[in-house]
């Protein structure tokens, strides 16, 4: 059998990613996993646990962090965000294509831990549609769209560090476009 593929989504906070992962991690072509990241921040509205997020304290994650389970975690606004190593091994040794949705600090990690990654950047069609979508959640205070919106500003700069560029204007559309990397990079892998 052969070892899955591991593929980097990533992006600035309120892109999309979410949106767009929707509409092609359903296709069994892709024979998708998706790592659930594990976070310490609190649920939103509708999240649960296991699911969107593993939800724990900052104690258990800096447990996690300390006895090398993390195949990369970041802080940001308060919280911690990283991904647990060993569900990533496992799924990618069943042969299954993991999925990570992370954001561009912990792309870097994995990236130096996996080169072989396929990483995938999405941007927004301009940073004044990005501020209305962060907006336009109404899940945070004024402070928080601040430092979520001075950091997409910093990571925009470092999207030459990825293999792939895809502009979200059309979520299905940038959906699409992602769906053919990854099958054509199955595609590629099989025939080695």
């Amino acid at each position: 059998m052969k070892r899955g593929l591991l593929i980097i989504l990533s992006g600035p906070s309120g892109v999309g990613k979410g949106t767009i992962r929707g509409y092609f991690e359903k296709n069994e072509d892709l024979n998708l996993a998706y790592s659930t990241s594990m976070t310490t921040r609190k649920p939103r509205e509708g999240e649960v646990d296991g699911v969107d997020y593993f939800f724990r304290t900052k104690e258990e994650f800096e447990n996690a962090i300390e006895k090398g389970q993390l195949l990369e975690y970041a802080e940001f606004v308060g919280n911690y965000y990283g991904t647990p190593m060993e569900e990533v091994e496992r799924l990618r040794n069943e042969g299954k294509n993991v999925l990570l949705e992370i954001e561009v600090q912990g792309a870097v990690q994995v990236q130096k831990k996996c080169p072989d990654a396929l990483s995938i950047f999405i941007i927004p069609p301009s940073m004044e549609e990005l501020e209305r979508r962060i907006r336009g959640r109404r899940s945070e205070p004024e402070e928080i769209i601040q430092q979520r919106l001075a950091k997409a500003s910093h990571e925009m700069k470092m999207m030459s560090n990825y293999k792939y560029i895809i502009c979200n204007e059309d979520a299905k559309l940038a959906a699409d476009l992602i769906e053919l990397i990854i099958l054509r990079t199955i595609e590629l892998q099989d025939k080695k």
